[in-house]
């Protein structure tokens, strides 16, 4: 048994850049390569690109991105775990198989095989299964149904040898605490372990966002254009380190980790995986050397006897138009255009028979449209952003080709539509449920022969207890305090939870956090994000790391494909709050006025 395994991640979403693989296998002394391509929104791509050929529906870059890396990978003994299956695992799996061939390369190929359920979709429909957000009934008519495995299937694929595991839909950590409970040889119900394993895999599992991208501090990383990805060198008692090969661009250290840990989780108290519910709130993050970072302190409790499962369906039809528009006054004619185009194409389709557009939202793009706090930016160009969806595609065909009329026939100034006349496409959503685990098969497949993996799904259901939740209210501010910026106290980090914006704040230094909470409260979150919210705001506290946790419910327009919205997945709103005012004592106003004239 090995003291520590090294883990290099080479992917955070499907379309990821084609050198990070390369990097890791050629510079970063890893023990297993692991990549990860299946955000929610993806799914819905797949299920799409499935109904048109039923060879596709897997993340295709994983071909390309191994593809020419296969014989050092051999060579250095590297294994290789991805979810590249997404929809279509087997697909996947013969693609790499003829280019092994082709290269006279012996490499053991596992399917993990189970997470897709969509023949049970009529037995789901019988026993009446609820959205797990709106209450909905399940589609008449879904494209996909699959749960969210966990880790077991990965580690028996291990224990059969296999050299390539390759998932369809599972948990991203799942890639990454399959290989640590093989080799360290963790039991199912070693909870501790198996929490810090997922922790470990969840830091990596968006690639470079944990070595320097899409950080707040984003002037203080170096060159970009050769971004190190993320390795972690976990020890056997599930403690680990986080760092990147040596000569590459990017940054590891406390912010960037701790951003990336409470990047899209939730109640930190109660994060739930298949395989363990996960306590973060003791996690403590140190920085021991410049790219060098110890997480430790993740705690376990047993998982639920259900797996989260996310179904897609096709509900009508979705179109985005762009127009460059320049000159003075170019956000008043952008409106004037906008508005414009949906009234005239909804009397059109009053005289052609159509029902009205389902939802339709127009954005000028330069204006800060984003914040919605009409007080637009004084600028002599912008772009009109006009989405709408019907349900009907013969709709939304007249609409994309009554916009060009604005060149002539509406407000001038009109300079360029932006890639031609907009397409129509299908408008793809995601259903997500809970199901029973013994409705679950999960197998591994290697060269058609099928090996049955045994899930502990006998665990009861019990009350989740989670994380505190705080109130935040702005009483007792001291009117002697001046005020900062939060970018000045803290890090910021955001993401999606489907329909939900998940916003993370990391104090800088133990001290501020006590100020943080006193003016960052949830009544100021609700009217900064009034213009998108739609739901309630929860806060949790994350004291291992000096942070707050912020969940915004029903903040995204539907989420994924399926919002109108310019920022669909929520990635920017952590930005749209750092420069909002933190009262602070002067002894801080003083300590963050220095070090702003050091910098």
């Amino acid at each position: 048994m090995k003291n520590k395994i090294r883990i290099g991640c080479a992917s955070a979403f499907w379309g990821d850049t084609t050198t990070s693989a390369s990097q890791l296998v050629n510079h970063g002394d890893i023990d297993y390569l692991v990549f990860d391509y299946l955000a929610e929104m993806t799914m819905s791509i797949l299920a799409r690109a499935k109904s048109k050929n039923n060879n596709l529906g897997y993340a295709i870059d994983f071909i390309h991105h191994i593809g020419p890396l296969l014989n050092i990978i051999k060579e250095k003994n590297i294994k290789v775990i991805s979810n590249a299956g997404g929809l279509n695992s087997y697909s996947c799996r013969d693609a790499l198989n003829k280019i092994l061939k082709d290269q006279n390369i012996d490499l053991k190929i596992a399917i993990i095989d189970g997470d897709n359920v969509l023949d049970k979709k009529n037995y789901l429909k019988s026993i009446s299964i609820n959205e797990l957000d709106t209450n909905e009934q399940l589609p008449e008519k879904p494209l996909s149904i699959n749960a969210y495995l966990g880790a077991p299937g990965v580690k028996k694929a291990l224990e059969l040898e296999a050299d390539i595991v390759i998932t369809g839909r599972c948990v991203d950590s799942a890639v990454v605490l399959g290989p640590l409970m093989y080799e360290f040889d963790w039991k199912d119900n070693d909870y501790n372990l198996l929490a810090s394993g997922s922790l470990a895999g969840h830091i990596i599992e968006c690639g470079a966002q944990c070595t320097g991208g899409n950080f707040t501090d984003w002037e203080s990383v170096r060159n970009f254009e050769n971004m190190g990805f993320p390795i972690i060198e976990v020890l056997q008692n599930g403690e680990f380190f986080v760092t990147k090969p040596k000569n590459t661009g990017g940054l590891v250290n406390r912010g960037t980790v701790a951003e990336q840990f409470l990047y899209e989780i939730g109640d930190p108290g109660a994060y739930l995986l298949p395989d363990v519910i996960c306590d973060f709130t003791k996690v403590n993050i140190k920085e021991i050397e410049p790219n060098l970072v110890f997480v430790s302190g993740a705690l376990g409790l047993p998982p639920t006897h259900t797996y989260k499962v996310s179904a897609t369906y096709e509900d009508g039809y979705k179109i985005i138009a762009t127009i460059v528009i320049g000159g003075p006054k170019s956000v008043e004619k952008a409106n004037v255009i906008g508005e414009s185009i949906i009234k005239k194409t909804s009397m059109i389709f009053k005289q052609e028979g159509f029902q009205n557009y389902t939802n339709t939202k127009v954005d000028i793009l330069g204006s800060e449209a984003m914040y919605k706090s009409n007080h637009y930016v004084n600028t002599r160009e912008v772009v009109l952003r006009i989405a709408a969806t019907h349900k009907e595609k013969a709709a939304l065909v007249i609409m994309s080709k009554e916009i060009a009329q604005a060149a002539t026939g509406m407000a001038p100034g009109v300079m360029n539509y932006l890639g031609g006349r907009p397409s129509v496409s299908p408008c793809i959503k995601l259903f997500s449920f809970l199901m029973d685990k013994k409705l679950v098969d999960v197998s591994v497949n290697i060269d058609d022969k099928l090996t049955t993996v045994d899930i502990d799904d006998n665990n009861k259901t019990r009350p989740i207890k989670g994380a505190t939740k705080l109130a935040l209210d702005s009483r007792n501010i001291d009117d002697s305090y001046k005020k900062v910026e939060l970018i000045d106290l803290a890090y910021v980090r955001s993401g999606d939870k489907g329909d939900h914006a998940n916003i993370g704040v990391i104090a800088r230094e133990p001290a501020f956090l006590r100020y943080i909470k006193k003016s960052l409260t949830i009544e100021v979150l609700k009217k900064h994000f009034s213009h998108v919210l739609k739901g309630s705001i929860e806060c949790w506290e994350v004291p291992g790391i000096y942070g707050l946790n912020f969940l915004l419910k029903h903040s995204l327009g539907g989420g994924g494909m399926a919002s109108l919205n310019i920022d669909p997945q929520g990635k920017a709103y952590a930005q749209q709050i750092i420069d909002l005012e933190i009262s602070v004592p002067e002894s801080i106003y003083n300590q963050i006025k220095k070090n702003k004239k050091l910098i």
